[in-house]
């Protein structure tokens, strides 16, 4: 059974990430985070076109949808949702800064459990670090809702370590095994594939990355 007692509540995880903005942007573009996911990015073999609807579900300050664009992966729109206000100002900033613009990037706020879109809207999803903060099989459920049949997840949760633990109690979420993160995904996915990150880089310390793809 999921804990979610330790979760903030929406209104308090938006206050939070409200406040950190500015840093967490700092901190992830020093961290390398950034070019990690791309690389990663461009390892996957993505069904997405110019056609394609992409949607980055918890993009935070965008630094998931900034991996997207660097990694030339082809798609027509790119949205970012997500629950702070400020850090999507901060994720609007970041694109508005691109010298080469994406072909349409907009951005609204959002809770992923209640996501304002129509049944199968999206080609590919895109989601880092924010089943955390809500119940598993829930938030895996809006995922699948917004996504057309066949389309793909890519998902990187935060995994069981000892910085997973320290971001645990920084950021007030709860981790999920990753025995439950497969089992839940097992109800509206297929697993196409699993990544270890390299140990050189940060993100392998706390994040595991999968490849879903909706039944």
């Amino acid at each position: 059974m999921v804990t979610v007692a330790k979760r903030l509540r929406p209104n308090r995880t938006r206050g939070f990430y409200d406040r950190i903005a500015d840093v967490q942007n700092l901190a992830m573009k020093i961290n390398g985070y950034r070019d990690s996911v791309k690389k990663y990015l461009r390892q996957l073999d993505l069904k997405t076109n110019h056609a394609s609807k992409v949607l980055d579900a918890g993009c935070g300050t965008g630094l998931v949808s900034l991996a997207f664009r660097d990694a030339n992966i082809k798609f027509k729109t790119l949205t970012g949702l997500d629950l702070s206000r400020n850090s999507l100002g901060v994720a609007r900033d970041e694109f508005a800064s691109l010298r080469k613009k994406p072909h349409l990037v907009n951005f609204v706020q959002a809770n992923v459990l209640n996501m304002p879109f129509a049944d199968r809207t999206f080609d590919l999803v895109l989601m880092c670090g924010v089943l955390e903060y809500v119940p598993l099989d829930d938030g895996l459920a809006e995922a699948a809702r917004v996504m057309k049949k066949g389309s793909q997840l890519v998902l990187l949760p935060v995994k069981p370590s000892i910085v997973g633990s320290v971001l645990e109690l920084l950021y007030n979420f709860k981790i999920h095994p990753i025995e439950a993160v497969l089992k839940a995904v097992k109800q509206n996915f297929r697993i196409v594939g699993s990544y270890d990150f390299p140990i050189t880089r940060p993100i392998s310390w706390s994040k595991k990355g999968f490849l879903l793809e909706k039944k």
